[in-house]
């Protein structure tokens, strides 16, 4: 076997090959309509999607889709819109708008197919009436620092939107829309994947209100004021408006994780997946798994040695300072001071669209020695992750991965190697 990190990035590669745009997209084409076919989309891989839709697709289109700054793909008949992720801004406002507006007065003869991947509800920022661009980002603000997890944070998203929840395939009717969809949430409900801008779901307002209770979350007044309102509730699914559409999903983490234990076992490790669906806080998480990671090298259970242990999912982030970090940083700085000192584990911990958080990193690398290396560099680790500072504990060793915008996003990747 090569190196430890050679051998981990592989396995990182093969997880988002597996997730590729034009592979995926060619295997879910939907029928040609009689009249127009309009792309819409959002999210952070929604442009690579758009370019692998003009690869694929033979008949005349027209659309506009919007992704994260610096996510561009280069498309001939689809524009691309960059906006701001993860706190949303005046360009996703207005994209939003135009996104709107695309799909106004169709008929039934016209299709839209909506490209939708992780990262579309910070794209799509459509403020309620009464509500305002600073409500939203002051709502999202406030869902990021929470600590909840993505399913409740994109109901309380849907319930201040005009675009989200079903209403922009809504907006679209009486055109059949097809939604294309590349999950990200922990359970592959497409509904859930950017807010369900073209997918509606069953959640409302009382669950919205109950997560805002739960995990503490402090909105503005006019934000309350309108979820507790019936000019809140989103569409739902037995709507008519979307009797004939499709959802088909196109790439998840469950089969990116089965692509990343095949390249593991081609290399001759074997591999386990511990699950796809993994939730909860990161630096908890990370406890969890480096005591699993720990049991197997030092007695080889519950998994004989070598083994690549594999994880998806999405972790979440309470904020308790201002450091710079993002879930899987937090979750692998929490992994690696439970490994300490133990010479034979080695991780990778990233999030499949390149991006961990708001800094230009993935994730990073751990192993016995992080924690070590990290104090002779005069970085206290446990100080670190108590600030949610772990992208400094990181970078200050070399130990980020950075392999720019992959063109995907089924969630974050874990991979463990016990040698």
């Amino acid at each position: 076997m090569t190196d430890p990190k050679t051998f981990l990035i592989s396995i990182f590669n093969a997880a988002v090959a597996a997730a590729d745009p034009e592979k995926t997209i060619r295997n879910h084409l939907p029928a040609k309509p009689k009249g127009r076919t309009i792309v819409i989309g959002a999210g952070k891989g929604s442009a690579q999607m758009a370019a692998a839709f003009e690869k694929v697709w033979d008949g005349p289109i027209d659309g506009l889709v919007v992704t994260r700054y610096g996510y561009g793909a280069k498309c001939e008949r689809i524009e691309i819109i960059e906006a701001a992720h993860p706190v949303p801004d005046a360009a996703g406002l207005e994209a939003s708008r135009r996104l709107l507006e695309k799909v106004r007065g169709l008929t039934s003869d016209d299709l839209v197919v909506a490209l939708i991947s992780g990262g579309g509800s910070a794209l799509l920022p459509s403020p309620a009436a009464g509500l305002t661009l600073a409500d939203e980002i002051a709502v999202n603000e406030a869902l990021l620092a929470s600590g909840a997890p993505i399913a409740a944070m994109n109901t309380i998203r849907k319930h201040v939107s005009t675009i989200k929840g079903g209403r922009l395939a809504a907006a679209a009717h009486p055109a059949r829309v097809v939604s294309l969809v590349v999950s990200d949430i922990p359970g592959d409900n497409p509904a859930l994947v950017a807010s369900g801008p073209t997918v509606p779901d069953i959640g409302s307002r009382a669950d919205a209100l109950a997560s805002i209770a739960v995990y503490g979350m402090k909105l503005p007044a006019s934000v309350m004021a309108h979820i507790q309102s019936p000019a809140a509730d989103a569409p739902r699914p037995d709507d008519p408006r979307f009797a004939g559409n499709e959802v088909h999903l196109t790439a998840s983490a469950g089969v990116s994780l089965e692509a990343a234990a095949a390249e593991a076992r081609r290399q001759g490790i074997e591999a386990v997946i511990l699950s796809d669906a993994i939730e909860g806080e990161a630096r908890e998480v990370g406890g969890v798994h480096a005591a699993i990671a720990r049991e197997v090298a030092t007695r080889s259970r519950p998994f004989a040695k070598p083994v690549l242990i594999l994880s998806g999912g999405e972790t979440t982030v309470t904020l308790r300072a201002k450091g710079k970090g993002g879930r899987n940083s937090e979750f692998l700085l929490a992994f690696a001071l439970g490994i300490d000192g133990v010479d034979s584990i080695h991780a990778l911990a990233a999030d499949t669209d390149g991006i961990d958080g708001s800094e230009n990193n993935a994730g990073a690398f751990a192993d016995g020695s992080t924690v070590s290396r990290m104090r002779a560099v005069g970085v206290d680790a446990k100080a670190m992750l108590a600030g949610n500072n772990a992208w400094t504990a990181f970078n200050a060793v070399g130990d980020l991965f950075v392999p720019g915008p992959t063109g995907t996003n089924v969630n974050d990747l874990r991979a463990i190697l016990v040698r």
